[in-house]
């Protein structure tokens, strides 16, 4: 894989994810603000370390990684058998799943490719490999959509004026494009509500600081950046109207898993009597999960909050407890934005419903 530099351009402008001729290349997201580099992967481990090194993330942005890497892996595959090929394509969709745990969209993907490819026995080889990277473009042209219709219905809970606080970055960078979080918060700020959004910085990847600010200030959207430790402060001032975040997993009654932070800040929120809303697409609904304590939580390296800027700034030696993500139960969650429309409590019967729904 290489980087290659690239001027700074508007989100707009720059995909998340794209094929460039016969490799997958993204936006290297650890060096945004600074600079704007293509990562390009030739094969489908170099797709897996980007999700492992954390070049490409979001629920949403994960899942279709996974997609355009199975499907860059598919074309490797040198196989005479519709059974040989396919023993050594879900060999890469198993190593693809280890990736990371935690956000559900990578097993959404890879099982989506799975099934295209099981469906497809009869065709020649040739046929299953273009047809399974074609599936990828579409997964990535859905997500687009999907974000879009989020931001539609998400919007009509934004009041006019409202200052909206956000945790990590549920962007465009995120997913395809447009977002989940922030694709609610476009949505709004197009439909000229004049609102403000307070982007915490989401530690140890100051992923608000970073990216979401990055995003929204070439959008035009008013953002002021906190640390984490600011947030409860703000919402006793009452300076802060609602709070919506991202998720990478769904529980079936409702239990949010998102990004480490987000689960006191639900609780301060309710503390403080603001609502607290989710928005994310129904793949990232895991409806085989009864509830949040189910969900596998990563576990990152202790490198990541004892060096900042490859410099050591803990004591050397210094153990490290460095979660990932955290659970944040559904009594804290006042609406669940999806494509589909907004559940609300009960959220074990209103997931139930939609995920059913024709």
């Amino acid at each position: 894989m290489t980087a290659r530099r690239n001027k700074p351009n508007g989100i707009g402008m720059v995909p998340t994810i794209e094929w460039y001729g016969s490799h997958v290349r993204m936006i290297d997201q650890r060096k945004i603000p600074s600079r704007t580099d293509w990562y390009t992967c030739r094969g489908y481990r170099d797709v897996i370390k980007a999700i492992q090194k954390m070049v490409i993330r979001g629920a949403p942005a994960i899942g279709i990684a996974a997609g355009m890497g199975l499907a860059l892996g598919a074309g490797s595959i040198r196989a005479k058998s519709f059974g040989s090929f396919m023993k050594k394509f879900e060999r890469m969709g198993h190593e693809m799943l280890l990736a990371r745990p935690t956000a559900v969209n990578l097993r959404w993907a890879v099982d989506r490719m799975a099934a295209l490819a099981r469906s497809m026995e009869g065709h020649s080889i040739e046929e299953i490999k273009a047809e399974l990277r074609l599936e990828s473009e579409r997964m990535l042209n859905e997500d687009i959509e999907i974000n879009k219709q989020i931001g539609e219905n998400g919007e009509p809970l934004i009041p006019r004026g409202a200052t909206i606080l956000t945790h990590c970055n549920a962007g465009a960078l995120a997913t395809g494009g447009y977002g989940t979080a922030l694709g609610v918060i476009r949505s709004a700020h197009r439909k000229g509500k004049k609102i403000n959004v307070i982007a915490d910085e989401t530690r140890p990847w100051l992923q608000g600081l970073r990216l979401t600010a990055f995003e929204l200030m070439r959008e035009g959207i008013p953002v002021a950046v906190i640390a984490d430790n600011a947030a409860g402060f703000l919402m006793r001032q009452k300076r802060i109207d609602l709070v919506i975040t991202g998720a990478d997993r769904i529980a079936a009654n409702g239990d949010v898993a998102n990004k480490i932070g987000t689960y006191q800040v639900a609780v301060l929120a309710r503390t403080n009597k603001i609502p607290f809303y989710v928005a994310a697409p129904l793949s990232t609904i895991d409806p085989t999960i009864r509830n949040g304590d189910l969900i596998p939580v990563e576990e990152r390296g202790a490198e990541e909050i004892c060096i900042f800027r490859d410099r050591q700034v803990a004591p050397v030696g210094t153990q490290a407890i460095n979660p990932a993500f955290d659970i944040t139960p559904a009594r804290y969650v006042s609406a669940i934005i999806t494509e589909k429309g907004i559940l609300r409590a009960p959220y074990k019967a209103a997931i139930k419903k939609i995920l059913t729904a024709p």
